[in-house]
């Protein structure tokens, strides 16, 4: 259908500021890598409010509101998204829109990924959307916002206006964000919750606590020694005053009120809150400790968080803010104050980048001055590089596998399997089946349960290659619950017998040579593989046939060194792409997501020019160990052909 009116170029950033006695809804949002405030759900965010009520200084549990969110926590007194599993903090900020604003109504805008999922815009730009959508506008040009689309209302796609490429966008209907009625106060950056005074007896609380005293009395001990206890005077021309405060374990009062004033040529930095003492340090007021800013606001500690001042008004809960008062508090650490390596990815310190992670977090919460080292990213890509400049990998025919839907192959039928690779005994001995744990000399366990013609439930078998003997009938009663493939896998040494096939879902695997080498292999060159499994439907053979199932991350890319043994784990890997062993359906242990395409315990390295995470480069067994983990399931050494 056409939209009347002209179209609509941006003049606003779409962003609401009602009266301060108004109502306006409440969306919480997190900084992503690229600079960009990235919404939570809707969901995420009634959740949010709800521990906000309650506890104004707590930690908000994502996880028990969205499964894909379950290593992540938020730190309301730092206003940090935490991921336990690795230690990376996130800024988050708590931003406001009008009742009658997308979020109020409800409205999510989304754009169609490569994957063929749909991924919602930034807020602010949802906003900017459905104006122009109720307003009828044909089209929207979204360039004086940083981004160079244009949206067709009548087609319903986004136009990149450089590659000219089209994408398709969709309006939803999803809960409304949470509404809030009154004013937010001026005098803190926070709302403040009653405290009990009496600190909770659960197991988190109690490492919360003795984490935070610890703290304390170990950055108490170094400013000591750092600084033998002797104040200085505040307010000395051309000196800059830092006040800083102990944080007290009970639950009194965490802010008092310090004096902010400055001379002609002061700044007076207040950081931390408690009733302990002020410690004063000096330092001259030169280029040198601000060599970005000639002036800078002051800043105020509530409750441990840092609260951006200026012109005797509080702007935390103003976008962008958040980014400026990091800084200019970064800024206004002086030399020599004790620092705290909150990511230490590298191997360079014994401290676990989780626990050093929580402990920044609960320092920053105790208003002690920390230091937040930027940890290196990881090189997971190596530089772009030619279409012509990817070669075939010497010696495999072909740069492509495909898997399609197909049905397992399956054996004449249970019985046959088991005899296929077993032989009777006369005279068994009298020792434990290991399937159901019944002697072997009595009758298999599943008798009355399992009936086929032709195995009697007293009947015992040898497996062909190692030995082991169980019943007859518990060996159909495994196979009957595996994937019925024409496969035995012994319970007790996991030996296999035949050809073990997995579940994984349809996809292609790609594999090239590139002209790079990777750490600890300078001489040779790198084979690139590409897996890209999409989401669809889960069959017969996965945990829940007709539900569907999701496919994070992929296309992933994986790295092998271009040598012979490298080539020798590539002709598997493909072997095992091929029996579908590469991967499975079931739960990611790293998200905690269900239904969702996930390894299926063959490592692979992802990552390409350093070992940050674990999946990288030089670590001189990892072939090795993938040659025994192919081998464990099936795919060895002996099924390479001369």
């Amino acid at each position: 259908m056409a939209r009347p009116g002209s179209g609509l170029l941006v003049p606003v950033n779409g962003l609401g500021y009602p009266p301060q006695n108004l109502a306006r809804v409440v969306v919480w949002e997190w900084l992503n890598e690229h600079g960009r405030w990235r919404p939570y759900s809707a969901a995420v965010c009634h959740h949010i409010e709800n521990v906000l009520k309650g506890d104004a200084r707590g930690t908000v549990v994502l996880g028990q509101v969205d499964g894909q969110l379950s290593p992540y926590v938020i730190d309301l007194q730092s206003m940090h998204q935490f991921r336990q599993d690795t230690g990376t903090m996130r800024p988050v900020q708590r931003n406001f829109y009008e009742p009658s604003s997308a979020p109020g109504k409800g409205v999510v805008w989304e754009w169609e990924n490569d994957s063929g999922s749909w991924t919602p815009y930034d807020m602010e730009i949802c906003v900017t959307i459905q104006n122009a959508y109720e307003k009828q506008h044909p089209w929207l040009d979204l360039t004086s916002l940083g981004f160079c689309y244009l949206i067709d209302f009548n087609s319903m796609c986004q136009t990149n206006r450089q590659s000219q490429r089209k994408r398709r966008l969709r309006r939803r209907m999803d809960l409304a964000y949470p509404l809030i009625m009154g004013s937010i106060p001026k005098s803190q950056s926070w709302p403040v919750g009653a405290s009990s005074g009496q600190p909770c007896s659960c197991q988190q609380c109690i490492l919360v606590n003795s984490t935070r005293a610890a703290s304390n009395a170990i950055l108490a001990s170094q400013r000591r020694k750092l600084y033998g206890g002797t104040a200085g005077n505040l307010g000395t021309t051309g000196t800059l005053a830092v006040v800083r405060q102990s944080n007290t374990f009970a639950g009194t009062s965490l802010w008092s009120p310090t004096s902010a004033s400055s001379g002609p040529n002061n700044i007076n930095i207040s950081m931390g809150g408690g009733q302990a003492k002020a410690e004063q340090m000096q330092l001259p007021l030169s280029a040198a400790n601000f060599p970005c800013s000639p002036v800078m606001p002051s800043l105020s500690s509530t409750h441990g968080h840092h609260a951006l001042i200026i012109n005797g008004q509080n702007n935390l809960n103003r976008p962008g803010t958040q980014r400026i008062s990091m800084g200019t508090a970064r800024g206004a650490i002086p030399p020599g104050v004790p620092a705290l390596p909150v990511k230490n990815l590298t191997g360079s310190g014994p401290v676990h980048p989780a626990l050093a992670g929580m402990t920044g977090i609960l320092m920053c919460a105790a208003g002690l001055p920390v230091c937040l080292t930027r940890a290196p990213k990881p090189i997971l890509h190596p530089p772009p590089i030619n279409k012509s400049d990817m070669k075939p990998v010497p010696g495999i025919n072909g740069m492509r596998r495909k898997t399609k839907k197909k049905h397992l192959r399956r054996g004449k039928n249970p019985e046959d399997v088991v005899r296929r690779y077993t032989e009777k005994i006369k005279v068994a001995p009298d020792e434990d089946c290991t399937i159901c744990m019944e002697r072997l000399v009595m009758s298999s366990g599943y008798e009355g349960v399992l009936q086929h013609k032709g195995i009697k439930p007293e009947l015992v078998g040898k497996l062909g290659k190692c030995g082991h003997m169980y019943h007859l009938l518990c060996l159909v009663a495994m196979y009957n619950n595996g994937n019925k493939d024409g496969s035995l896998q012994c319970p007790t040494c996991k030996t296999i017998y035949g050809e073990k096939t997995g579940t994984q879902p349809p996809g292609k695997m790609e594999y090239h040579v590139i002209p790079h080498c990777l750490p600890g292999y300078p001489d040779s060159k790198t084979i690139r593989i590409v897996y890209d499994i999409p989401a669809g439907i889960q069959t017969n053979e996965h945990p829940n046939p007709g539900k569907k199932f999701s496919a994070r991350g992929f296309p992933r890319h994986c790295y092998l060194p271009d040598n012979e043994k490298g080539r020798k784990v590539l002709k598997l890997l493909i072997m095992a792409w091929d029996r579908r062993l590469i991967f499975t359906i079931g739960t990611s242990s790293t998200t905690g997501e269900s239904d969702t395409v996930v390894w299926n315990e063959i490592h692979h390295k992802t990552e390409f020019g350093s070992n940050l995470t674990g999946h990288g480069y030089p670590d001189p067994n990892y072939l090795d160990n993938v040659l025994t983990e192919l081998s464990a399931q099936g795919v060895g050494e002996d099924n390479l052909k001369d």
